[in-house]
């Protein structure tokens, strides 16, 4: 029997990498259920901030990509003409928005289906954090009266809403008033597979410090914070800062807080980090600070503590109880005086000490990452969202078997 097929929208995409999170959140979900979904995602031709399209794709077809078919498209095909004549070419029986607001993809997709341009098929929306109080004020100007048209239209009616936590669950019910069809929690799923340990390198004791900050360099990830934390602290720190820039005038203001920094306290920036490094970019740090303003799940976060790097972030992600579990702090972001006590506080652990907080960090995500619950979470969601097909009756999810291509033959070599 065939698996059913997936038609999946996610503005980026591997290989990408600047964009963050629901790259590896959809190819995590890909290494797993790609044997049972047949999953066809449509995407940009190239990365965030990027102005030329990804060499190694070909662009405006598809392409094979692990156990997905992937179509990058250009400039030109995402636009909405593009996009519901690819849907209505493309069979499948399930739709998966990976953003709500997104005006290339999402926003057409939702139209499309409205008015019968997209095929008529169950649809899952994932918002991704969108609806966390900090990412839904930055530029409300534009989503409120999107929201707005979305709810009188009833855009939503009959979709199955995906919560990675129950965090942004409630953040849904708060936005969107009680969903017209099912929310369904779906945790974000760790990579397929037994992670090799990523071995840490030598500390020298005599060295201050290692802090490291990566992710995109946007307010909503609140570096600024991070600086003016660093400002209170007494003790030497070399703050290593990695990641993608996204909004050059906000990156100004960060250099100015840089140049304010006290003379113990050294501050660089390294540009972005791909995917397969981040480990061992944190192995090379004694802590890992994000005080971000809101995370759907927090990739990175999982990162630094899988490397055995504890965390110094917001109480503003689903990971919680980090002190309680000698992995780390989640404090509230009301005051910048209680980061720079832990970092003092850190900074003065012994080498055996920091060794063991290392390995706390790593029994606390290796608990939280328990695999198999967390797909059945997400199978269940697929199953629950294609049991709401117009003929009401379920596609199953089958045992694993290869990827198809789109027109049902078998596929090229990935290119």
């Amino acid at each position: 029997m065939a698996r059913p097929v997936v038609l999946t929208f996610v503005h980026y995409y591997l290989p990408g990498y600047k964009s963050g999170g629901p790259i590896r959140t959809i190819s995590h979900l890909v290494e797993h259920l790609g044997g049972e979904l047949d999953f066809r995602i449509v995407t940009a031709d190239r990365d965030a901030t990027d102005e030329a399209p990804y060499p190694s794709v070909r662009v405006d077809a598809w392409n094979t990509v692990g156990q997905a078919q992937v179509f990058y498209a250009s400039p030109a095909a995402r636009r909405a003409g593009a996009l519901a004549r690819l849907a209505a070419a493309t069979p499948h029986d399930l739709l998966y928005v990976n953003s709500f607001f997104d005006a290339e993809l999402t926003v057409p997709a939702m139209f499309g289906r409205a008015t019968g341009r997209f095929p008529r098929r169950p649809l899952i929306i994932a918002p991704r954090g969108e609806f966390a109080p900090a990412s839904l004020a930055s530029k409300r100007w534009k989503k409120a009266p999107y929201l707005a048209v979305f709810r009188a239209l009833r855009l939503g009616r009959g979709a199955t809403w995906q919560a990675s936590s129950e965090f942004e669950a409630e953040d849904v019910r708060r936005v969107i008033g009680p969903p017209e069809g099912a929310l369904r929690i779906a945790p974000n799923l760790p990579p397929a597979g037994t992670a090799a340990r990523t071995e840490r390198p030598p500390r020298d004791p005599s060295r201050p410090l290692r802090l490291v900050f990566l992710s995109r360099i946007a307010p909503i990830k609140n570096l600024d914070f991070a600086l003016r934390a660093l400002r209170r602290v007494s003790v030497p720190v070399d703050f290593e800062i990695y990641g993608p820039m996204r909004d050059p005038a906000f990156w100004a203001r960060c250099e100015e807080l840089v140049r304010a920094l006290p003379p113990h306290v050294r501050a660089r920036y390294h540009g972005p980090v791909e995917n397969e490094h981040v480990p061992r970019v944190m192995a090379e740090h004694d802590l890992f600070l994000l005080p971000t303003r809101g995370e759907n799940y927090g990739h990175v976060i999982r990162e630094a503590l899988t490397a055995g790097t504890p965390v110094l972030i917001a109480d503003t992600t689903p990971w919680r109880g980090l002190e309680a579990a000698g992995a780390g702090w989640d404090l509230p972001l009301d005051d910048e005086a209680p980061f720079a006590a832990r970092i003092e506080e850190f900074a003065r652990l012994t080498p055996a000490q920091r060794a063991l907080a290392g390995e706390r960090a790593r029994a606390y995500v290796g608990e939280r990452m328990a695999a198999p619950a967390l797909v059945e979470a997400n199978r269940a969601l697929f199953a629950a969202a294609l049991a709401t097909g117009p003929r009401g009756v379920s596609r199953s999810i089958t045992a694993p078997s290869g990827p198809r291509r789109p027109d049902g033959a078998e596929p090229a070599d990935k290119r």
